[in-house]
């Protein structure tokens, strides 16, 4: 009898524990693409020079490149694992910090049910 509410009681919990963690790797995951998109932004300023946000949705896979070499990459699908998509392959800031060539570029990272999105303006702005 103690096995059988025990065996219920887990069936009820185990779903809720399976969304609990997958709400927590979607938000550090977007936590994570947040702030490399602010340290592409800000290292474009410092630099005076442009910095590209490369997104390998296959792999899941963000990195930072400037004219000459890359400045971080964020393994974001092998660390949280989640799945990376966007409607375009990279954004890129100029000197200013401004979205070069950019129109609304959009970032979904999803695992299981839970989806967050993050939007980048022309203006370079973020946000999720």
């Amino acid at each position: 009898m103690v096995l059988a509410l025990v065996g219920l009681l887990m069936a009820l919990a185990v779903p809720r524990f399976t969304a609990m963690r997958d709400g927590a790797s979607v938000r550090a995951a977007m936590a994570d693409l947040g702030a490399g998109f602010s340290m592409a932004r800000q290292s474009a300023i410092t630099r005076r020079t442009t910095v590209a946000v490369v997104l390998d949705t296959s792999s899941g896979t963000v990195e930072l490149r400037s004219a000459t070499r890359t400045l971080a990459r964020h393994p974001l699908g092998a660390t949280y694992g989640i799945v990376l998509g966007a409607n375009r392959d990279s954004a890129v800031y100029d000197s200013r910090g401004l979205g070069y060539g950019v129109s609304n570029l959009t970032v979904t990272v999803r695992r299981g049910s839970i989806v967050d999105t993050l939007t980048m303006s022309r203006m370079g702005r973020v946000r999720w």
